[in-house]
């Protein structure tokens, strides 16, 4: 089973940066894809950006420019570097993988992570 675990979060002012890491573990097959998604308390679930194996991400509108996801693939960790961060970015991040799925909807996702919170004050 697949195994991932976020850190990084925490409380920062607008302006400032976080990056998180999602850890990843028991992957069976050499290609797969995993996704950074947010939910704040309220609203829904919403994606950030996605980043496979090879490496190819692709991000939401609101997140060009200011995040970036990679993939160290020697620790198996998945970083989001954020940066110029406002309070509309304070969520819950949670990190996602699947074997088949690329993409934004998070329904289709069969790993999840615990998340990482995201506070951000003005």
């Amino acid at each position: 089973q697949v195994r991932l675990v976020e850190s990084g979060g925490g409380s920062v002012q607008a302006g400032g940066s976080l990056r998180l890491s999602c850890a990843a573990s028991g992957y069976i097959y050499s290609t797969y894809y995993m996704a950074w998604f947010r939910q704040a308390p309220g609203k829904e679930r919403e994606g950030v950006a996605t980043t496979d194996s090879d490496g190819t991400t692709f991000y939401r509108d609101f997140a060009k420019g200011r995040f970036t996801s990679s993939l160290d693939n020697a620790k198996n960790t998945l970083y989001l570097q954020m940066y110029n961060l406002q309070p509309e970015d304070t969520a819950m991040y949670y990190c996602a993988a699947d074997y088949w799925y690329r993409g934004f909807s998070g329904d289709e996702y069969n790993y999840w992570g615990q998340g990482t919170q995201v506070t951000v004050s003005s």
